[in-house]
């Protein structure tokens, strides 16, 4: 450890005239005091973890008695003195190994050309200890360093810190323990010596494709306007407006204009889906020829400024381009880390989180440091595009988005990006908040049709399996259950999206626009897809016949069981529906309970909703049934039979479908409709 009270945390060593002084990443707290949100930042609940799993303690070492273990210590949403500031109280202690402050050492050992890092930190009050820490692949801690603030006097300390040995995880982070009569962080950032030609931080342009909601995308322009680190580094933010409530009549607004000014810029165009608007921030940043990077960001997020600056340091520093991805929280539960990272799984070709990952890791229940499985290196196959920083490099050589609309056009890309030597990272202390994927209901919707024809689309062009591995029996699979759960809307719009697969690659542009009203009506002519908010607008359950034994359909046990359940389930897809069930439903289900084999032993069943706002009424008919379970046999034949020729359609076209030659095209005829 070395003191240098003369710099500051921020200030460049002068060491060697080729190398140059980067901070990587700022001590930040949040900018409200939102309770929600602190555990994120700091974590006042150490005393445990320093008796069971760091090693040698200030008790130890002679210097201070250690807390009481305190399972149920929050932070104090008081001592946040500011954007980098925190008052510690006499003799409390707090740590920093947190989400948004801990340093991520082997994703910058392993992506980056910083082999070194050194912790600054600026701390008031005497008698005041920095310790610090770092953890082991397996969430081992170890105590690294540590330095006493002698005078009362703010005081700059300084850590040199080796990533040498964290190739497979680990992360460093320090503790602040104060004392008698407490202390303050002033700031605190880590920093590194980097080549000369790496000095001067690369540019973003930022891209949000909104679609009616113009109050979420009015707050967030403000957040990346209010910011001037994140202004630093910011080119030009483009929004690129697709909905009939336009975020500029938003009152909200001119405060946001006001805060960016002239690096604002609003595109209206044609309804073109997630993949449309993207691509649109994609071609105009090539065009202007001046970003080092283009990020995709939802227009529903609520994000950490800090993030952004993040990601751009970490691109500029990584050893060959990549993309940077951020992770996502809950919008609804903000401690609750709801996305860490996904991976396709090539067989079934199907996203999926990594296997070491834990899904709904809430920091306010386990904290950073207690989480073991956060130590290990998370590797990626591609980043969700709610934030996601992609190089222009890439953009010029693998080209722009595929025109999907909605759906796996951000996990294609990172195949694609990643088939071309472009790596994805999805990168800790980098993050929005946003609404979980779990709140949704897309898979059974209109937008059930993307998910399987842009599933599909993605497969032919990416899988290294003869005839898409797994995919195709899946997908009958899934189509039969949704059968036995009378949702023929989905089953109908499913089928939809393989007739479009086959048709070939050559639709896509021209359907861009005009796919989702066509879906709309086609869904619309269907019961299960007619949903209601109102409790009383479905009849009262009435049954011919009681529940067997008094029970209802419960969950079938094991294997057999469910086979058995499918085997009952199919007969019943063939016998006469019950008089009564064609004026009265024969039960309500919970979104929870409302499984295929569940549903199937009904004639007819209200089902609510997954967002718990509305309900349908599925009814059995046996001769949509045979209808669709026909089609359904005959196309997926066709798909298993055709795929080989399909693959090489599609991956022929390719090129020229994510050009940007024709994404110009498509954005020009968009703009002739709109104006007719």
């Amino acid at each position: 450890m070395s003191e240098s009270p003369s710099q500051s945390p921020m200030s460049p060593p002068g060491s060697s005239s080729d190398t140059v002084r980067r901070v990587l990443q700022r001590v930040v707290l949040p900018s409200s005091r939102d309770t929600d949100v602190l555990p994120l930042y700091v974590d006042p609940d150490r005393a445990q973890l320093d008796v069971n799993t760091i090693g040698l303690t200030l008790k130890q070492r002679g210097k201070i008695p250690p807390a009481e273990p305190n399972a149920e210590a929050e932070p104090d949403p008081h001592a946040v003195l500011g954007r980098r500031r925190y008052r510690v109280h006499e003799s409390d202690r707090v740590s920093f190994g947190t989400y948004f402050n801990a340093f991520a050492a082997s994703y910058w050992r392993m992506w980056t050309v910083v082999s070194q890092v050194t912790l600054s930190v600026r701390l008031s009050g005497h008698d005041a200890t920095v310790i610090v820490y770092r953890s082991m692949p397996d969430g081992r801690a170890q105590r690294v360093d540590d330095a006493t603030v002698d005078g009362d006097d703010a005081v700059d300390l300084s850590f040199d810190l080796s990533l040498a040995t964290f190739a497979d995880g680990g992360w460093y982070w320090f503790d602040i323990v104060a004392g008698p009569d407490g202390a303050v962080l002033e700031e605190a950032a880590w920093a590194a010596d980097v080549p000369a030609e790496r000095a001067h931080p690369g540019s973003v342009t930022i891209g949000i494709t909104t679609m009616n909601r113009p109050d979420f995308c009015s707050d967030l322009l403000a957040q990346i306007g209010g910011d001037e680190d994140v202004q630093s580094v910011l080119d030009e933010v483009i929004v690129a407006e697709q909905g009939t409530r336009k975020v500029a009549d938003d009152p909200r607004f001119p405060a946001a204009r006001d805060a960016l000014g002239d690096k604002l810029r609003i595109i209206e165009q044609g309804n073109m889906g997630g993949s449309g608007g993207y691509a649109r921030s994609q071609l105009e940043t090539l065009e202007a020829d001046r970003s080092t990077y283009m990020m995709c960001m939802d227009d529903d997020v609520v994000c950490e400024p800090e993030s952004i600056v993040r990601a751009v340091t970490f691109g500029d520093l990584c050893r060959r381009p990549t993309i940077v991805g951020g992770h996502m929280f809950s919008l609804y539960a903000k401690s609750r880390l709801h996305s860490f990272g996904e991976i396709i799984d090539r067989y079934r070709f199907w996203w999926t989180s990594p296997p070491t990952v834990f899904t709904d890791w809430d920091f306010a229940e386990r904290n950073l440091r207690s989480a073991r499985w956060l130590h290990r290196r998370i590797d990626v196959d591609f980043n969700g595009w709610f934030m996601c920083l992609i190089p222009t490099e890439v953009l010029r050589t693998v080209g722009l988005s595929l025109p999907l609309f909605i759906k796996w056009d951000d996990s294609e890309y990172g195949v694609r990006a990643g088939d071309a030597g472009f790596p994805t990272v999805s990168l800790p202390g980098t993050a929005v908040w946003h609404i979980p994927w779990s709140d949704k209901n897309d898979a059974l919707d209109w937008q059930s049709y993307f998910h399987q024809r842009n599933r599909m689309i993605a497969a032919l062009l990416h899988s290294p399996y003869e005839r898409g591995g797994r995919i195709v029996r899946e997908s009958f699979n899934h189509q039969v259950k949704h059968l036995f759960a009378l949702q023929y809307s989905t089953a109908e719009l499913r089928h939809l999206a393989l007739e479009d697969v086959l048709a070939g690659p050559d639709i896509l542009h021209r359907e861009l626009t005009t796919k989702l009203p066509e879906l709309r009506a086609l869904r619309s002519t269907y019961p299960d897809a007619q949903t209601s908010p109102d409790p009383d607008a479905f009849p009262p359950v009435r049954r011919e016949k009681p529940p067997k034994r008094g029970q209802d359909p419960t969950l079938p046990k094991g294997r057999v069981g469910q086979l058995l359940s499918a085997a009952t389930s199919a007969v019943r897809q063939g016998l006469p529906r019950r008089e009564l069930s064609k004026a009265f439903p024969e039960a309500r289900l919970a979104a929870l309970d409302a499984k295929w084999w569940m549903i199937s032993q009904f004639d007819s069943v209200v089902v609510s909703m997954p967002d718990g706002g509305s309900a349908s009424w599925h009814q059995r008919d046996p001769e949509e049934f045979r209808s669709l379970l026909r089609r359904t046999l005959e196309i997926h034949q066709r798909l298993y039979r055709e795929w080989p020729r399909l693959a090489r359609e599609y991956r022929q076209a390719l090129p020229d479908i994510t050009s940007p030659d024709q994404w110009a095209k498509t954005f020009e005829a968009s703009a002739s409709r709109e104006n007719v």
